[in-house]
């Protein structure tokens, strides 16, 4: 599993012209479900992206969580974060869970989230999506997990 994190202003993700979820201040994270991860996984997963200190606190230094801040998550599915590139110039995505695998575990990994009393807002699983963000310093984290490890 594979989620990169964007510490944002604001962000939205529409699909078919209907904003399907918005934010302001708070997390856009973009999570990618791999063959063979588990709700173990998505677990290990929501507590780091929840707890990770990435707001700036009073003196300017990056020691708050989203939690902390009183912010929002902005949840989105996205399988090409699992492209294999190695060979070739087009993508290879076969590392990527089909849908019947990977829901499950993106929802266990919104609600784990939502959980700790944070607010998730979410894409469309597998709809063509548009995302606007405003990143915000930039920031921008990659969160890689394997067997409930954060790589």
């Amino acid at each position: 599993m594979r989620v990169v994190l964007q510490r944002v202003s604001r962000a939205a993700v529409t699909v078919d012209g209907e904003v399907t979820g918005a934010i302001e201040t708070g997390l856009l994270a973009l999570v990618g479900v791999a063959e063979g991860d588990t709700v173990g996984d998505a677990l290990a997963a929501a507590g780091k992206v929840a707890a990770m200190r990435i707001f700036p606190d009073a003196d300017g230094k990056m020691n708050r969580s989203v939690a902390d801040i009183g912010g929002a998550v902005l949840a989105v599915s996205q399988f090409t974060l699992l492209a294999d590139v190695k060979k070739g110039r087009r993508p290879s995505f076969v590392s990527a869970a089909r849908p019947p695998e990977a829901i499950p575990i993106l929802e266990a990994f919104t609600a784990a989230i939502e959980a700790r009393g944070i607010r998730v807002e979410q894409g469309r699983f597998g709809a063509h999506m548009l995302v606007e963000l405003t990143n915000d310093g930039p920031v921008t984290i990659v969160v890689d997990i394997h067997d409930g490890r954060i790589l």
